[in-house]
């Protein structure tokens, strides 16, 4: 069975799609099978792996309005044990085209099954629509990216409300894997401060990897490689390979 992993905060600019990238690309690289799906119509995971949007033929989008399966759709990447269901612009019609579905929230669940991967990785939208909530419905773990900054606490309330609504009437098999901080600057307090906060409320399932700013991992996308493509050396590298080891620590004990 997989282990279908949700990477979700409706907050943007938490490294959400970042923190998707390199933990697939890492999770490939100690030997495991991943799928990434992209199912943000930003299509970032799928750029940031290498796949050019412009010459895609179908998408995640074809997928969802139930004209190809997943398996016609998926993509080999460039790197071993990585392939990815890419993302395409025209994904921005899909929130309008499911809500008039039957069993909607479904949908992405569905297609995935028969699949044979040891993880998925779902790239969620930075909000909480019906793409989200296909994101969530999918999966059996969840993965919180939240930046080490004040107002990041507060939009976890509303994720977590959220996937409680979800456990409550459309997935109750749907469990927090844990909360990972992005963007940490040991220099100021406020990222100390936030993280003692963070502790306070999750506990363990805060991950004891924290990653930090690093321009390394800013640029990265640009050139449409995860960062142990990019800079391997880099702080953001260590980091991500570490939190891929952490993922596997969580998932394969229990």
């Amino acid at each position: 069975m997989s282990s279908i992993i949700a990477v979700a905060n409706q907050k943007g600019g938490v490294g959400k799609t970042t923190t998707a990238i390199n933990i697939a690309a890492y999770l490939a690289k100690l030997g495991r099978s991943v799928l990434l799906v992209d199912l943000d119509p930003q299509a970032n995971s799928t750029s940031g792996v290498g796949v050019q949007k412009s010459a895609l033929s179908h998408s995640l989008y074809d997928v969802l309005r139930g004209q190809l399966s997943a398996q016609e759709c998926v993509i080999k990447s460039a790197y071993s044990n990585l392939d990815i269901l890419p993302s395409s612009g025209d994904m921005a019609a899909s929130e309008l085209e499911l809500s008039g579905r039957t069993r909607r929230e479904f949908v992405l669940k569905t297609a995935l099954e028969g699949l044979d991967y040891q993880y998925v990785i779902i790239d969620c939208p930075p909000s909480l629509g019906l793409l989200t909530i296909n994101g969530l419905v999918a999966a059996n773990l969840l993965l919180i990216p939240a930046q080490a900054e004040y107002y990041a606490l507060e939009g976890l309330g509303q994720l977590l409300n959220t996937v409680k609504r979800v456990r409550a009437a459309l997935n109750p098999n749907l469990r927090l894997l844990g909360v990972i901080v992005t963007m940490y600057d040991g220099r100021t307090s406020l990222s100390g401060a936030v993280i003692k906060e963070l502790q306070k409320h999750f506990g363990k399932l805060l991950f004891d990897t924290t990653v930090p700013r690093n321009i390394r991992l800013a640029e990265a996308p640009s050139h449409g490689k995860p960062i142990l493509a990019y800079d391997r050396f880099c702080r953001g590298a260590f980091a991500y390979k570490k939190l891929a080891k952490e993922v596997i620590k969580r998932v394969e004990q229990q």
